[in-house]
């Protein structure tokens, strides 16, 4: 039986659809010869480790009792009863984390599993990498930092895996690097990578105002508590990033044109919540109405996308052919066009559900699986 010690940073919605996942995968995993020891489990202010890292694991049991602590919203350190468990509060735990990665990175191997939204985990990430550990990331900041934090992350490229950062569970950077690899040049990326945009998108193309859209998106809980955060377009922009990074493109978050679906006036710093959904939202409607009509006068249709193309990477609403792949594009699905050498005039097409905390663990899980051949 091959063992993969692991820990996990952030056992919010992902993180704990992930342990849930690890717990019912036990008898596939076992028929498969792997089991996944999960040795530590981190919120952003405790860590919860086992006490004999080299032989245990932290108890299925105990794992979905913390899934169900964190969903709701209480911290590790009120687990309670620790049993064959310690705990080390932050700022402890981080040494705490390193002493572990020193211990069993290059021994037996650890994965450091990164499923937090904090940028405060890539000095760690930087620090357990050179200590011969893997990383697995759904935690797109510390690839969207800077050029130095890039490099330094993909020094050992065989160690590290960030599927989910992009695509959730879909296949975008296996079947990007794929390609590099071959030697097709890649000449333009085109997506929609934003579950809440692609259906909002969707939705106004219908005849539907943008303000019933977005309220009708909130409710069904594809919208963050603050539906600007999606509007805004910096998840899309970071996704484009790290695509053009990927690429070879040694560019920051500074050299992308980030469109907003919201002008300055009603930033948060502005207007509130309330304020903007109840007023805001109304005041945006007209623009996007016409923008749609007149796309569809040229017989395309809106899409929010990236484009990736030379040195070019940019974020924003763009007219599409409606036969397209993301012209054909409904609800909350992600859609890639990758153009290629080989993929010219008809490209390479990566679509399926790419948001959701499920959809996004079970991305994690099979970026953990796929690097156990570095595993004894």
């Amino acid at each position: 039986m091959k063992t993969i010690p692991l820990i996990l940073m952030g056992c919010g919605g992902v993180g704990s659809h992930l342990l849930q996942h690890i717990v019912s995968c036990r008898s596939l995993h076992s028929a498969q010869g792997l089991c996944l020891r999960v040795v530590g489990v981190g919120d952003s202010k405790s860590l919860v480790v086992v006490d004999d890292l080299l032989n245990k694991g932290l108890d299925d049991s105990f794992l979905l009792e913390l899934c169900r602590l964190k969903n709701g919203g209480e911290s590790l350190s009120n687990l309670g009863d620790f049993g064959q468990c310690q705990v080390f509060v932050h700022p402890e735990s981080k040494g705490k984390i390193l002493e572990i990665a020193s211990q069993l990175g290059k021994k037996t191997g650890l994965v450091f599993v990164d499923c937090t939204a904090s940028a405060d985990t890539i000095v760690v990430l930087k620090q357990v990498v050179d200590l011969g550990c893997c990383v697995v990331m759904a935690n797109k900041k510390p690839l969207t930092s800077t050029m130095e934090d890039f490099e330094k992350l993909l020094t050992y490229p065989r160690r590290i895996r960030h599927e989910s950062t992009v695509g959730a569970g879909l296949p975008v950077i296996a079947s990007l690097n794929r390609i590099i690899s071959s030697g097709d040049p890649v000449h333009r990326i085109v997506g929609s990578l934003s579950g809440t945009l692609g259906y909002v998108m969707s939705e106004v193309e219908d005849g539907k105002p943008l303000s019933k859209v977005v309220k009708a998106a909130k409710s069904l809980g594809y919208t963050e508590p603050d539906p600007r955060d999606d509007l805004g377009g910096m998840d899309v922009a970071r996704k484009a990033l790290i695509l053009a990074r990927i690429l070879g493109h040694r560019i920051n978050m500074d050299s992308i044109q980030i469109e907003s679906l919201y002008p300055k006036e009603m930033g948060p710093d502005v207007m509130n919540v309330e304020d903007f959904l109840d007023r805001g939202l109304l005041l945006l409607d007209k623009d996007i109405q016409e923008r749609v009509e007149k796309a569809a006068s040229n017989g395309n249709v809106l899409r929010y996308v990236c484009v990736v193309e030379g040195q070019r990477c940019e974020v924003g609403i763009q007219e599409l052919p409606k036969n397209s792949a993301l012209g054909r594009l409904r609800g909350s699905d992600n859609v890639l066009e990758i153009y290629t050498r080989c993929y010219s005039d008809q490209p390479l097409v990566i679509q399926g559900a790419g948001a959701g905390n499920d959809t996004t663990a079970a991305g994690v899980l099979a970026d953990i699986v796929d690097i156990q051949d570095l595993f004894s």
